[in-house]
């Protein structure tokens, strides 16, 4: 298992801010060093464990995917080497197959979700509603059912420790403007669209997937920060993939499933910092459940 890295340390460049998985630092006024950590958060929690090589592991499927996608939208990869940003070879080392060289935007402040399965949340929602978002559905879908065609469902951006909080198009669209969130939405769901499509060639379902999108100097829409993750998709095997139930998957499902069956003194945890602490075989099947997934995806 590789050495892990809970959080780099770059003393040469400006620190941006720290995510719940990434580092962000500046390099010059127009470009951002983006580093991938082994953190993982659940139910917006951040783990005080790692996930050794988790970082490596996004920032090569992150890449698969920018190029996949090329053509439908630009993006914020610079082409630039990311180890030439920082001076020595132990800030090398931190960031090696961690990082990306991306251009600086001016973030929207919504995120563009896409779901093309009922799952998490949006079953949660539709239970209650028949709806996801202000987007109504038929009735009698099941857990894990495929939608009619896949639909945007946008969400606000927390502060770390805080829940993403699920809107409707028309919430969005007095956060930005109609006509950037009717573009968000027609590019999300292309976006959605073909990687499913791809996916499905290599036995993976993409349930739903979130989408970030910033703005640059001429006001170009660009998509950016990590892309079709496991830490922001729900991945399914096709497999073992049956309506009705929470189908395995190669996200962090897994620590959520744990997190969930946990107690603490004899109680359910709260959600909310410290997390408990993950066993050694949870971090190890997290592992072996992105790489696989990286592995499917790339063979």
């Amino acid at each position: 298992m590789p050495q892990a890295l809970y959080e780099s340390s770059l003393t040469s460049l400006p620190l941006l801010g720290r995510g719940k998985v990434r580092e962000n630092y500046a390099v010059g006024a127009d470009r951002i060093l983006m580093v991938a950590s082994d953190r993982l958060s659940a139910f917006d929690v951040i783990m005080g464990e790692p996930i050794p090589g988790k970082g490596a592991l996004l920032t090569r499927m992150a890449l698969f995917w920018f190029d996949k996608l090329q053509g439908i939208v630009p993006n914020h990869l610079t082409g630039d080497d990311p180890l030439s940003a920082v001076q020595t070879e132990a800030e090398r080392a931190q960031i090696r197959d961690r990082a990306m060289l991306v251009k600086r935007l001016k973030p929207l402040p919504i995120e563009a979700v896409v779901r093309g399965y009922l799952a998490g949340s949006g079953w949660a929602e539709y239970q209650k509603t028949q709806n996801v978002c202000g987007v109504a559905l038929p009735a009698g879908l099941r857990n894990a059912d495929k939608l009619p065609a896949p639909i945007f469902t946008p969400a606000t951006k927390a502060e770390m420790g805080d829940h993403d909080e699920n809107i409707s198009f028309e919430q969005a669209a007095a956060i930005i403007g109609a006509d950037l969130a009717a573009r968000v939405r027609d590019i999300s769901i292309q976006l959605y669209r073909r990687a499913a499509d791809f996916a499905l060639t290599k036995g993976i379902i993409i349930a739903d997937t979130k989408f970030e999108f910033g703005l640059d100097a001429d006001g170009t829409l660009t998509l950016m920060d990590e892309v079709l993750t496991p830490d922001s998709s729900r991945y399914w095997p096709v497999e073992s993939y049956a309506p009705g139930r929470n189908p395995p998957s190669y996200d962090k499902q897994f620590v959520r499933d744990w997190l969930e069956a946990v107690r603490i003194d004899g109680q359910p945890w709260g959600k909310k910092a410290p997390a408990p602490a993950l066993p050694a075989e949870v971090i190890a099947n997290t592992v072996q459940k992105y790489e696989e997934a990286l592995q499917r995806l790339t063979a």
